[in-house]
């Protein structure tokens, strides 16, 4: 016999929403819902894409410029005094090209 006590092994309790299904340290179940969300966003803008699609093939057979209306969407985007120093700048360039 060894003089050496043998360890008890050790005891680890878990509470029952921590019994879940891991593998390589990674938790299936939440691994899976991360997923699932990704997924179900993914199918939204899908469908908000094609709306969006719609919408403006309604306004260009509705006599609207598709190229101007974007670009009015992307300035409203904008804070104001970044649209006033680009529109500013645009005004330069133009000058300095005799446009």
């Amino acid at each position: 016999m060894s003089d050496v006590a043998e360890k008890p092994p050790a005891i680890r309790t878990r509470k029952a929403e921590d019994a879940k299904p891991e593998t390589g340290g990674i938790a299936a179940d939440r691994l899976r819902s991360i997923i699932e969300r990704i997924e179900r966003l993914e199918e939204e803008r899908k469908a908000l894409s094609s709306d969006i699609k719609d919408i403006y093939s309604e306004a260009k057979s509705a006599g609207f410029d598709v190229k101007v209306l974007r670009q009015l969407i992307s300035i409203r985007r904008k804070e104001p005094a970044e649209v006033e120093e680009q529109e500013t700048l645009l005004d330069v360039y133009r000058r300095a090209l005799g446009m």
